[in-house]
């Protein structure tokens, strides 16, 4: 762990084995973001660029997954947009990076779908908080075996064999499904 001082802030962060650095987010932190349906961002909070180290611009417009690292398996976001599909929110935990791709960091994401007036889907909001220290030491390595599954098929056939792979584990873990296994790992940030 160690200090620094970024643009006139002190901030907190660790090094990994890629010698990125970990942003440590403070629990009074909370980002948000709006999609459309395809996942396009149309809002994001200044919280999102300050710690995203975006400009509005930059962001306003582009796929969400910009801010995807590569250490977080693809099995996740499938399950994400199954679980969005049948109109429900998701809760996950997320590893992302910053624009510079030289930083990352964790966050307890909530997604949840957004209709008009009409019912028809109009984007998305995600609120972003601190993942807890317990969810990212556990959440570790089941997404680098997650990744591992992924490597030894097809683009298509991967994500669908470590969710599966994934949701054997929650089961095993005790819970009942992927949302409520998070849930249970992070219950120290969320009272």
């Amino acid at each position: 762990m160690a200090l620094a001082v970024e643009k006139g802030k002190l901030s907190m962060f660790s090094l990994s084995s890629r010698h990125e650095k970990e942003i440590l987010l403070s629990l009074d932190q909370m980002i948000v973001t709006k999609t459309d349906p395809k996942g396009q961002i149309t809002y994001a909070n200044r919280t999102f660029m300050e710690i995203a180290d975006f400009q509005e611009h930059e962001v306003l417009n582009k796929p969400h997954n910009l801010i995807r690292h590569p250490d977080m398996p693809r099995g996740v976001f499938r399950l994400m947009w199954k679980t969005l599909q049948k109109r429900q929110e998701f809760f996950g935990v997320v590893k992302n990076y910053t624009s510079n791709r030289k930083q990352y960091y964790w966050v307890l994401a909530n997604i949840t779908p957004d209709f008009n007036n009409a019912g028809q889907l109009a984007g998305f909001y995600s609120v972003r908080r601190p993942a807890s220290r317990a969810a990212i030491a556990a959440l570790e390595p089941i997404y680098q075996q997650m990744r591992q599954i992924e490597a030894k098929l097809s683009k298509t056939e991967g994500p669908d064999a470590s969710v599966a792979w994934l949701l054997d584990q929650v089961r095993m873990s005790g819970a009942s499904n992927y949302e409520d296994f998070v849930m249970s790992l992070n219950k120290d940030i969320i009272k």
